[in-house]
């Protein structure tokens, strides 16, 4: 296969930013990332145009349906496709589907739809995220009540046994659940997640101390940060290590809180699309009310795509290019130890990139 050039104004690899730079490409592998100038002659050249950008692609760990089809209402491998082609159009190559607070039987069934889509040669689900069902219920937001609990250790081993090597993230109220059950949780090599919790700053703190890594849509659905009780959000903000993830859409968060935690936490923060669908099936109807979802009238997801939400963080929040970058793949991608493969245009590295224009819409998603 002869080589490729994909050239554009600027090349982000992920780190650091170069202009006039092009990806040299040969059987789907990254040869070097060097200037235009020193093309050789007679490799065919991809030209995307003076104001397109070439990055790594980006990385969506929470979403829960797509194009009609919720996870949990059709889990099965049509539906994880779906999400997946839905990924691609906001430019990310890779995606965790997620499931919400459901009974026992829902999640295995979405277990086993990722199974399915696997077995069918699927790519771009990097596995499942379980949302709840052990969430303070106080804190439940559009989540449904009736199978919200506080698991025994048996019940968590349940779950995590059919869940083995496909479960990928849970999310879970650190203050319904013991140290006991967080540190199970991580032998399975699994990120637990803080959310959907009504923790105080002590009880969140002490927690971050068991294994707990990150958090959950960061303000949404969790203690907030008051000046006699910080709250979840004040441990997440005052902690040294703790990332969180964070839906920038304007409705879950106003942008200047956003800016006021990218101000804080720098790189700890990292953005979800939080994006589901409509559906009129299941314990969870969600409707699409303007540029968000909603169901029984409670904010319940997002109309997101990580592009939109890159092109949010530009210009509604005023960070810069690059840092908005590594935001919607970089570090999310590490809290999941990711191989730097999938996180980085670099030589030896598969030439998977996303090519956005001078909107940031996405132009292109090349994956090998």
């Amino acid at each position: 296969m002869s080589k490729i050039a994909y050239t554009a104004a600027q090349v982000f690899t992920g780190t650091d930013m170069l202009r006039n730079h092009a990806v040299i490409a040969s059987d789907n592998i990254i040869e070097s990332v060097m200037p235009i100038v020193s093309v050789d002659d007679g490799v065919e050249i991809v030209n995307f145009g003076e104001d397109a950008v070439i990055a790594p692609p980006f990385l969506d760990i929470q979403l829960y349906g797509a194009a009609g089809r919720l996870l949990s209402v059709y889990p099965d491998a049509a539906t994880v496709q779906a999400i997946v082609d839905y990924s691609k159009e906001g430019g990310a190559a890779y995606c965790i589907p997620t499931v919400a607070t459901n009974s026992y039987e829902v999640i295995f069934a979405c277990v086993d739809a990722i199974k399915a889509y696997w077995n069918q040669g699927g790519k771009g689900a990097l596995g499942l995220h379980v949302e709840g069902p052990w969430i303070n219920p106080v804190k439940r937001g559009a989540h449904i009540e009736q199978y919200i609990f506080s698991p025994t250790v048996e019940q968590v081993k349940e779950l995590l046994e059919y869940g083995r090597d496909v479960i990928k993230i849970i999310t879970l109220a650190p203050e319904v659940c013991s140290r006991e059950i967080v540190a199970l949780i991580r032998s399975y090599n699994i990120v637990v997640s803080a959310g959907h919790s009504n923790a105080t700053y002590h009880e969140a703190c002490d927690m971050f101390t068991s294994g707990i890594e990150t958090a959950t849509h960061l303000y949404n659905a969790m203690s907030p940060l008051q000046h006699r009780e910080p709250g979840l959000v004040g441990a997440i903000f005052n902690h040294n290590t703790i990332k969180c993830s964070i839906v920038p859409d304007g409705f879950h968060v106003d942008f200047a809180a956003i800016s006021i935690a990218k101000k804080i936490m720098k790189d700890r923060l990292f953005i979800i699309t939080d994006a589901v669908t409509t559906t009129t099936e299941g314990p969870y109807q969600h409707y699409l009310a303007g540029d968000k979802y909603e169901a029984n009238g409670i904010l319940s997801g997002s109309a997101l795509t990580m592009a939109k939400g890159l092109k949010n963080l530009v210009e509604k929040v005023h960070i810069d290019l690059p840092e908005a970058l590594r935001m919607c793949s970089l570090y999310q991608g590490k809290l999941l130890s990711l191989t730097d493969e999938k996180l980085l245009l670099k030589a030896g590295y598969p030439a998977e990139m996303v090519v956005l224009n001078k909107d940031l819409g996405v132009e292109r998603l090349i994956v090998a």
